[in-house]
């Protein structure tokens, strides 16, 4: 299977070395069929029902993870809501201790100059 990267936005310009999903649908897709190295998760999408929380939600029951999660929204309190439910899956063993989880706000006007993250914060 192959890997690669994964950047959930329907706003921001896709990083280099990312394949774009611009709804949780294709971004499921992808983790279906796809070994998903690094993903990047947005919440608020066009569909503001079908946002990146319900994604999570859905990744955490049906077992669908990446090596990296990176919650990039800059709606504070919904990324927020999302990196915790990551890290309260992970607590209780629902994804796996070697998944990387990480909050990383990215501006919406363009893409920070170090995406994906530096390096010292994997090491978390």
């Amino acid at each position: 299977m192959s890997k690669i990267n994964v950047f959930l936005d329907d706003v921001r310009p896709c990083p280099e070395h990312f394949i774009l999903a611009t709804d949780i649908e294709q971004c499921i897709q992808l983790l279906n069929e796809f070994d998903v190295q690094h993903l990047s998760l947005d919440h608020d999408l066009e569909n503001k029902v079908r946002n990146g929380f319900l994604l999570v939600q859905h990744m955490v029951k049906h077992q669908l993870f990446a090596e990296t999660i990176t919650v990039h929204s800059a709606n504070s309190g919904a990324g927020k809501r999302m990196y915790s439910y990551l890290i309260n899956a992970q607590e209780q063993h629902l994804i796996p201790d070697n998944v990387k989880i990480f909050y990383y706000p990215l501006p919406l006007n363009r893409l920070n100059d170090q995406y994906p993250l530096p390096v010292d914060l994997y090491n978390r």
